[in-house]
């Protein structure tokens, strides 16, 4: 049996459908040169911002201890006059200051050491006697004492002058009537310590007072040759004992440089040929002692503490 045929029906065609759309993916802002593209460029500003900040707080927190440092020491008469207790204090406060300057990265900066420093706390014994001299001794008087380092141009050392001003009263000019000065060179040993050699020991700038002056030679009566022989003599007088040469070796030792900045330097001073116990001594002037302490301060940048 034939099968009818079915009717074959036209279905309606619709025009394909579009793809969807694609978002085209975010383009990053960034610079280009001559069409080539190049890295986005990130802004810096807040790390720029961060070590800004860091770098004000580390400021502050090093100008915080050096202020209770220097307040600690006030009053002391230079180390003299400090308690045991005020002692304690003091080199706590030191031991904070020093703590800034313990980095091994940064060598020691000669250039930053030159110049002139006045001491503002010690309690090296051979410093300590001069005070003890002068206060057993009425006519004696220690004015400033000072260290001038002379090593701008240098990488290798130098030279450094102790200086001690000193009066008697009524025949010399009050605190600063003459000047006893030691003499050492330096070398550079390391990152933080220097090695001295005293040379010599100097006694000059001898500056009589007035009293003394009108009885050598009176204004009311003509200045003889032999008094203006005197006077001039006083004024030019100077003193000068080496401490080294061929036959004789001068003492020495290590002065470790605890902290140095532009207005302060902590040095501590290890003698006995570069023995290192510690004897909580504080900065000798002109030997060295086990282990001592000094601080300075630019000269002309503080009062004096006495």
């Amino acid at each position: 049996m034939a099968l009818a045929a079915a009717p074959l029906l036209r279905l309606p065609i619709s025009p394909p459908s579009p793809p969807p759309a694609q978002t085209p993916p975010p383009l990053l802002a960034c610079n280009s040169v001559n069409g080539v593209r190049l890295r986005p460029q990130r802004s810096r500003q807040p790390r720029r911002a961060a070590a800004a900040a860091a770098t004000a707080s580390l400021a502050a927190d090093t100008e915080r201890r050096k202020h209770e440092l220097l307040r600690a020491v006030q009053e002391t008469g230079r180390g003299f006059a400090a308690s045991p207790d005020q002692r304690a204090s003091i080199e706590e406060a030191i031991v904070s200051v020093e703590e800034l300057g313990a980095g091994e990265g940064s060598p020691l900066d000669l250039a930053a050491l030159d110049g002139t420093w006045r001491l503002c706390y010690t309690s090296a014994s051979d410093v300590r006697v001069l005070f003890e001299a002068a206060e057993r001794l009425p006519l004696l008087q220690v004015g400033q004492i000072y260290q001038k380092f002379e090593c701008k141009d240098r990488s290798d050392g130098g030279v450094v002058r102790n200086v001690v001003r000193w009066s008697i009263e009524n025949l010399l000019e009050e605190q600063e009537g003459a000047t006893l000065m030691v003499s050492a060179k330096f070398a550079v040993m390391s990152k933080r310590n220097i090695f001295l050699q005293f040379e010599e020991v100097v006694v000059e700038n001898i500056k009589i007072s007035e009293q003394l002056q009108a009885l050598i030679a009176p204004a009311i009566l003509p200045r003889s040759f032999f008094s203006l022989q005197i006077l001039q003599f006083l004024k030019t007088f100077r003193a000068q004992v080496p401490v080294n040469g061929p036959e004789r070796r001068s003492p020495g030792g290590l002065y470790y440089l605890s902290y140095l900045d532009r207005d302060m330097l902590l040095g501590r001073s290890v003698g006995g040929g570069g023995t290192s116990k510690v004897d909580e001594e504080v900065l000798p002037l002109f030997t060295f002692g086990n282990y001592s302490f000094g601080l300075w301060k630019p000269e002309g940048s503080v009062p004096n503490n006495d």
